[in-house]
């Protein structure tokens, strides 16, 4: 057998002898090649540097291992409202571990300040943490998104830092529309969120009398040109009758620029969620309101009559063809106890109708309340003069829907488009609909409806199908409010998407089934 010798070294023959060395506080033994060394103290600082970096490189590896502990106990508290862990939903921020002092500190970030889960979110959190072995002490801290809206392009500048917009309506007067608005939005103030009331019936502006506020009128900021909303416990107020010009006396056009001026110029601020007190009926200054500013989610308010329920089934189809989902139907002037037994002196049936014929998920009965009325009267919402009575827990219930579908709808539209790099596929799951299906996105760029891709007059396509490359990609897709996106393009075309144009284009077949995003 041949043996495969080293060539010669042209180097000083040398003695190698083994000497302890200490790297990170242990010993062990290393040969030492003397004649490279001219003292002892050389050998020492050779060894410095490599010292420190192993011990850096455990100090990494401890840190990531003891993140991880804390991540993975926190993915055991699901969001009811979401289905998903708190840690998958992004809820954790600012997470510091110290596993030698055993020292855990983090901030959950929720959607909203009125969150009706985060008292448990934080209990929760602190004991799933605090069984970890090596913590000593956890620090919970609780926290809030910014206030923004899902869609923030082409919006009123007014109107860019409110996240939510709900509409109350009923589409006929005389229900108890504006005292539910009132009182709704007081609750939500209630739970923490940051909250705005906008009266838009300027022919019969409600406020004024259902609050009363400091100051009676409303402020012009003169260097801004825009409107100084006046206040009242914490909710900032805008509406006709604050004007000083008491009702209006004015033909539909003029009404629709006054609301729009109301609406768009006032200073909000950064709102969790701003209430709408919609005028009666189905027409211009709806439409108005509905196309000024993008509605997260509109409440229905009926009384039992079956009157009541054939206008507010026309307001319900004003919703549905603006594609602003309804969450809730408040049914008012329901009932009433008396010697133990309760009566309902105007029938029953008219808000579960609503609620069957067109699928609304929550029904809220109010009762007959002479205190309701009186406090509608008086400029105190009833929620805040008995906090803890019958009326106070309903429209607490109320405001818990109210959020939580609030949540839902804006997680539902801001996913509901998105475009998957690694599968170069426009991904679609329409919101309130379980399918999903996958695009090309040369498809989706031709079939541009707009006055850029075809002619308006001739209906001519403009945009031939050799003009758009196969290998196109999106560069951004933005939500615009909940009926379409806005798909910005590498040749700089912004193309306005609504879902059910999505939901007609040829879709592609065959595509793998990943997890989902």
């Amino acid at each position: 057998m041949q043996l495969l010798h080293s060539p010669p070294s042209s180097t000083l023959p040398f003695h190698r002898s083994a000497r302890p060395v200490i790297v990170a506080g242990k010993s062990f033994t290393e040969p030492i090649n003397i004649a490279s060394f001219s003292s002892q103290r050389n050998l020492r600082t050779s060894w410095v540097p490599k010292a420190a970096q192993i011990q850096a490189a455990t100090s990494d590896v401890s840190s990531q291992v003891a993140e991880n502990d804390v991540l993975k106990a926190l993915s055991q508290i699901i969001d009811p409202d979401f289905g998903t862990d708190i840690v998958s939903c992004g809820f954790v921020k600012d997470l510091s571990v110290s596993k030698e002092s055993g020292e855990v500190s983090f901030r959950l970030e929720l959607t909203t300040p009125a969150c009706p889960v985060k008292d448990m979110f934080e209990q929760k959190a602190h004991e799933v943490v605090a069984a970890i072995v090596w913590v000593k002490n956890v620090k919970v801290t609780m926290s809030a998104q910014p206030a923004r809206p899902v869609f923030t392009g082409q919006l009123p500048e007014g109107l860019r830092t409110i996240s939510n917009v709900v509409a109350v309506s009923s589409c006929k007067g005389g229900v108890g529309k504006s005292t539910v608005a009132v009182n709704l939005a007081y609750t939500l103030a209630g739970m923490g969120a940051r909250v705005g009331i906008f009266d838009a019936d300027v022919y019969g502006p409600s406020l004024p009398t259902m609050v009363s506020p400091e100051n009676q009128l409303l402020e012009m900021n003169p260097e801004k040109k825009t409107i100084i909303p006046t206040e009242y416990m914490g909710v900032k107020l805008v509406s006709f009758g604050f004007a000083g010009q008491g009702r209006a006396i004015m033909r539909g056009p003029m009404v629709s620029g006054v609301i729009d001026q109301l609406l768009t110029t006032a200073e909000w601020g950064e709102l969790d969620y701003l209430v709408i007190d919609m005028p009666p009926g189905t027409g211009d200054i709806q439409l108005t309101l509905c196309q000024v500013v993008p509605l997260t989610a509109a409440v229905i308010v009926t009384t039992p009559q079956k009157l009541a329920f054939i206008d507010v089934a026309k307001g319900v189809r004003m919703f549905s063809k603006l594609k602003v989902p309804c969450v809730a139907v408040v049914e008012n002037m329901c009932h009433f106890d008396a010697d133990g037994k309760r009566y309902y002196p105007f029938g029953r049936g008219s808000g579960s109708q609503v609620v069957q014929q067109f699928g609304i998920p929550h029904l809220f009965e109010l009762p007959i309340r002479p205190t309701l009325s009186a406090s509608g009267d008086s400029g105190i919402p009833e929620v805040v003069a008995d906090p803890q009575g019958e009326v106070a827990k309903s429209f607490q219930e109320l405001g818990v829907c109210v959020v939580q579908q609030c949540a839902k709808i804006r997680l539902q539209v801001s996913t509901a488009v998105t475009y998957d790099k690694s599968m170069k596929a426009i991904r679609v799951k329409v919101p309130e609909s379980n399918e999903e299906f996958f695009l090309h996105p040369a498809t989706v760029r031709r079939n541009d409806r707009s006055a850029s891709s075809v002619d308006e007059w001739t209906g001519e396509q403009k945009l031939q199908y050799s003009d758009v490359s196969e290998d196109i990609e999106p560069e951004e897709i933005r939500p615009m409010g909940n009926y379409a996106v806005s798909i910005a393009w590498p040749d700089g075309f912004n193309q306005i998407a609504p879902y059910d144009q999505l939901q007609m284009i040829e879709r592609l077949v065959d595509v793998p089934q990943l997890l989902p995003l």
